[in-house]
């Protein structure tokens, strides 16, 4: 096919998308919000599952850049009682199917990846509307538009795009992180950094969590789970470091001291990140010359699965619309009949029902594929 595609968000679903297009010879355009790549932190670890994420890379022609990104020994697992009783212990032997990198680091190899000029930063979008005949026009910040017969909403949670297929919004999980980093943890938090381990550790009680990865540079990040309504969050001051981390520690009296040290002894001020999510059975009607991939389309709750998702959707799209020239109908049609019950079947991973025990729903999980869903 010759016309380009329009691609909004470049994220790592957006950028495996045009890399993918890229491979097969078909012109695309990424624009992107944020002024340059390293506009912002682009946040922590991921654990790319052969299932799905290195499926996407694959297809990408990534794979041997991709293994260079992998931190060894980052797949061991471990799963603590709030006592800190150590529950279950998984090393990582190298057999696991979810090596671990840095997201920055796999964004950058995607973006490198691309011919110069694909993404065009700066561009924050406002609006998108239909012109008829699956042309589409969208609106960005600086009053500028462009007009696409193909356009691909990759633009997250909050998706400008999204409206045009769906009027379905996210709504408030119930449940927040407070996300924290202990910075040379084998020296300055050595009790803590014994405590995760070489890769993962949870401890979980109903309702209360937290989750620590061991990241590059000998880094602890940790991500303190709270059930709570939006409400409750809000009487905590956030912007005053000290009070919010003595409240949020509150709520793990009791634990394990190597455990809230993960809040308490955090180098960083304590950031509030809500959980929002859309229903799990998200869909829509084929709309000509527009799609949705990654949290644009089915934005679900952390449960490892998302950023995995969004590569495997921009990749299918691309294949899809190399195995269809001429015919982006039927090349959409074939890509959302196979996304939608793919990521309905994801969204169901997660938090157990309520009187679930959280820890021994983690433990089978873990025990069954060497990964927490």
């Amino acid at each position: 096919m010759a016309t380009e595609v329009t691609i909004i968000g470049a994220g790592l679903g957006g950028l495996a998308l045009a890399r993918v297009l890229h491979v097969h010879g078909i012109p695309s355009a990424v624009y992107e919000a944020e002024s340059s790549p390293a506009a912002r932190s682009q946040g922590g670890m991921l654990d790319i599952h052969d299932y799905n994420g290195q499926i996407a890379l694959a297809a990408a022609g990534l794979t041997d850049e991709f293994r260079g990104l992998v931190l060894e020994g980052r797949q061991a697992m471990r799963v603590l009682a709030p006592d800190g009783t150590v529950l279950f212990d998984k090393v990582d032997d190298g057999t696991g199917g979810r090596p671990e990198v840095q997201r920055g680091e796999l964004r950058r190899m995607l973006l490198d990846s691309l011919p110069a000029g694909t993404v065009r930063w700066g561009h924050k979008v406002t609006g998108a509307r239909t012109l008829g005949d699956g042309r589409h026009e969208v609106t960005f910040a600086d009053g500028g538009t462009v007009v696409t017969s193909l356009l691909v909403g990759a633009d997250g949670a909050w998706s400008r795009i999204r409206p045009l297929l769906s009027a379905a919004e996210p709504e408030y999980s119930g449940r927040s992180v407070v996300e924290t980093y202990l910075y040379d943890a084998d020296t300055r938090h050595a009790a803590v950094a014994k405590t995760v381990g070489g890769g993962s550790m949870m401890a979980a009680k109903p309702g209360r969590e937290i989750f620590a990865h061991r990241e590059k540079g000998d880094t602890l990040h940790a991500y303190v789970g709270v059930v709570e309504p939006l409400e409750w969050f809000a009487g905590i001051d956030f912007t005053d470091a000290a009070a919010a981390t003595e409240r949020i520690a509150r709520e793990f009296d009791g634990w394990a001291p190597e455990l809230t040290a993960l809040i308490t002894d955090s180098d960083v001020a304590p950031v509030l990140r809500p959980l929002y999510a859309l229903p799990a059975e998200h869909r829509w009607e084929r709309v000509p010359g527009v799609t949705l991939l990654g949290d644009a389309a089915h934005l679900a709750v952390p449960n490892g699965e998302g950023a995995n998702l969004a590569m495997l959707d921009g990749a299918e799209l691309g294949q899809a619309l190399a195995a269809h020239p001429g015919d982006v109908e039927a090349a959409l049609t074939a890509y959302e009949r196979a996304m939608f019950p793919r990521s309905a079947e994801a969204a169901a991973i997660g938090g157990g029902e309520d009187g679930e025990d959280p820890i021994q729903g983690l433990i089978a999980a873990v025990a069954q594929d060497g990964r927490p869903e």
